[in-house]
């Protein structure tokens, strides 16, 4: 590998790409950086595997100077990696049109996004003169690697590939796992605080197993890294990324065929403990990966936001309602495909 010209360099903008898999905690990361930038004037390109944003929300709400509401760019109901020259590009554009000048831009993609197809983006003339690709963080859900699995509901994903033989026995999660790996510069370690020693070991192993080469694994819990860590990392992946191997090599597009995404609206609720537990008993009854969205707390000037993965339901009032919010309770369910909609809708109804 040819050593980056930083000579380059220092005239474009870095950009640290954010990848992992749905709930892994990306989005408290991306936060952590923003309240602990050192002044640095930062930009946001959040992309949602979704109709509406839950992530661009809770970022926008952070209230922090150097990175207003204007630096926060969503691309809501796509995958970044398929949409690189229809969003990526305009919104690139958009943050490098910004007065002040930016001085790092943060690209927090989907959980079901591939890094690689995105990276390569990078590499287009009218993009590499202006950015680069200061390095790639991926993160992982600790407490689910320590079992053994990337998603929830590794029964029900198994039995899915043997039933279907469109699949070809390919499991759609672990390849987006192992493509994220196989792409990183640095790898988090999220939810450290909920593992003990054996279990810190043996998500180390897997991520071991699934990376061809020797990354750096940060464990981590509320997303805490100094951002020193993350940050300045120079190392213009755009020049490398053809060496990062993955299952997607060669093919021209990929398709989030096996994965289902809809919105379900709730009526506002009275005990938010009690919507927790219908959210949890739909992630053990049926193949649902994630759920997130805000929800109106009756009495409550507040407003509830509600983030699962898989059963482990999590839940706070972030801030007060305003006068231009839509008040509706709205929840984002994904999963894998197939998933029961009028069954999920009626346990989430209570």
């Amino acid at each position: 590998m040819t050593a980056p010209d930083s000579s380059a360099n220092l005239s474009r903008v870095p950009c640290t790409v954010v990848t992992g898999f749905l709930g892994a905690g990306k989005t408290t990361l991306v936060r952590h950086l923003l309240e602990n930038a050192g002044g640095k004037r930062i930009a946001i390109i959040v992309n949602e595997f979704g109709d509406i944003g839950i992530d661009g929300e809770i970022l926008k709400g952070c209230g922090i100077d150097t990175c207003p509401e204007e630096n926060i760019v969503e691309l809501a109901n796509g995958c970044i990696c398929c949409t690189v020259a229809d969003d990526f590009v305009p919104a690139l554009d958009q943050i490098l049109a910004l007065t002040p000048r930016v001085d790092h831009i943060l690209i927090e993609t989907s959980g079901l996004a591939l890094p690689k197809p995105l990276v390569q983006a990078f590499q287009w003339p009218s993009v590499k003169s202006r950015v680069t690709v200061d390095g790639v963080i991926a993160v992982v859900d600790g407490p689910a690697l320590a079992e053994g699995r990337v998603a929830n509901d590794m029964d029900a994903l198994q039995a899915q590939r043997a039933e279907d033989e469109t699949l070809d026995h390919d499991d759609p999660v672990e390849e987006v796992f192992e493509d994220q790996i196989a792409c990183a510069d640095l790898i988090i370690l999220s939810k450290s605080d909920l593992m003990d020693a054996a279990g810190t070991a043996r998500a180390n192993a897997i991520i071991n197993e699934h990376s061809a080469r020797a990354v750096k694994i940060v464990p981590t819990s509320h997303g805490k890294v100094d951002p020193s860590v993350l940050l300045g990392l120079g190392l213009a992946v755009e020049d490398d990324i053809e060496n990062r191997k993955s299952h997607h090599d060669g093919a021209f597009d990929h398709e989030h065929d096996d994965f289902d995404t809809f919105i379900v609206d709730i009526a506002s609720i009275a005990n938010p403990d009690e919507l927790a537990k219908r959210v949890a008993t739909v992630a053990e009854e049926e193949n649902v990966l994630r759920v997130k969205g805000f929800v109106e707390v009756g009495g409550k000037p507040m407003r509830l936001l509600l983030q699962a993965v898989g059963p482990r339901v999590n839940h706070y009032y972030d801030r007060a309602w305003t006068a231009t919010d839509d008040r509706r309770s709205r929840l984002v369910v994904i999963g894998l495909k197939g998933l029961n909609r009028p069954a999920i809708e009626r346990i989430l109804a209570g």
